[in-house]
């Protein structure tokens, strides 16, 4: 038996419903698949998802993230 503590995927969580924490930018490199320099970039360039600071700390709304998701795929569908 493992001692190991098992987090589940981030893209896993958001697929089945929105998780109950604020997403970190790891979280969100790994959600999106994109190198973390890639979602820094975003956020300077405000093109991504929303986040805020909480201290140093860079965090990331599910609900926020969700809604961008959405918002992209919709740009995308009225692009076509």
């Amino acid at each position: 038996m493992s001692t190991a503590l098992e987090l589940p995927d981030p893209r896993a969580t958001l697929r089945a419903g929105l998780p109950d924490r604020y997403l970190t930018p790891d979280d969100i490199a790994e959600i999106f698949e994109v190198p973390k320099e890639t979602v820094y970039q975003w956020r300077k360039k405000r093109i991504g998802p929303p986040g805020f600071r909480i201290g140093k700390h860079i965090r990331y709304d599910p609900a926020d993230v969700l809604a961008h998701v959405v918002d992209r795929k919709s740009a995308d569908q009225d692009a076509a």
